[in-house]
């Protein structure tokens, strides 16, 4: 009998153990997937681009310049394939950007979201209508990227946004023979590279066939000197703190 109860108890010993070890083995999966994502999507963000400038939008005067002094930074996002995914979603049905925020405000100007323009010419206008309204902008799949029609491309490709310091002063000389329309433009209303610096944050929600993924995204801006360099452009490859989430 002693025997038996012996018997029954290591199996009970065993098989507390093995729960255990199952408990901590999942415990450890769900903390390494809030801290490092999905590491398998079908489609991973490949780089961001930041390319910083400013330039002149022409105003009502009588001189022979008479503008307003816009900072800008265009943001591309790209998304590529990943070949080594075996799961069954294969193509991104959208990508959304979500929860636009300014973190940090500028010391001068005020921060304004911008889609891409949808007509012939500048890629951008300052129309309210191409204002980003609550703070979300889609692009929905399609054969090949094309930001003015809001399309990016099913088996991978790009987006863009842009973030403009609308609120800088207005230029007026007739003293200047030649206007070069970037960030050396800052200087002549007394703007510097500290007054327009700014951070930014948003979701990126990448919807393919069955499931989404969601990440946060934050940036700082301008991405150099622009007002020695003029134009000032920074390429983002290390991902390692943008972290993909199933919805």
């Amino acid at each position: 009998m002693d025997k038996e109860k012996k018997k029954q108890t290591i199996k009970l010993c065993v098989a507390v153990t093995v729960l255990i070890i199952i408990i901590l083995l999942v415990a450890i999966s769900m903390i390494r997937y809030e801290v490092e994502g999905d590491k398998n999507m079908p489609f991973n963000l490949s780089k961001i681009i930041v390319v910083s400038t400013a330039e002149g939008i022409e105003a009502e005067g009588d001189k022979k310049w008479n503008f307003n002094v816009y900072q800008n930074n265009d943001v591309y996002i790209y998304f590529d394939k990943n070949e080594n995914y075996w799961g069954e979603d294969k193509t991104i049905k959208s990508l959304k950007i979500e929860n636009i925020a300014i973190t940090k405000s500028p010391i001068k100007g005020e921060v304004k979201e911008y889609m891409p323009n949808s007509i012939e010419g500048r890629l951008f206008s300052y129309q309210d209508e191409y204002i980003i309204q609550e703070g979300k902008l889609e692009y929905k799949g399609a054969e090949e990227s094309n930001p003015q029609t809001l399309e990016i491309g099913t088996n991978g490709g790009s987006a863009l946004i842009r973030f403009c310091n609308t609120g800088l002063g207005e230029y007026s000389s007739d003293s200047d023979d030649e206007i070069i329309h970037d960030g050396t433009l800052l200087e002549k209303v007394d703007v510097s590279n500290e007054d327009v610096q700014f951070d930014v944050s948003f979701d990126l929600v990448v919807v393919v066939d069955n499931c989404n993924y969601r990440a946060n995204v934050t940036l700082q801006m301008p991405c150099g000197n622009i007002v020695e360099e003029g134009t000032c452009s920074i390429e983002k490859t290390d991902m390692s703190d943008v972290i993909f989430k199933r919805e």
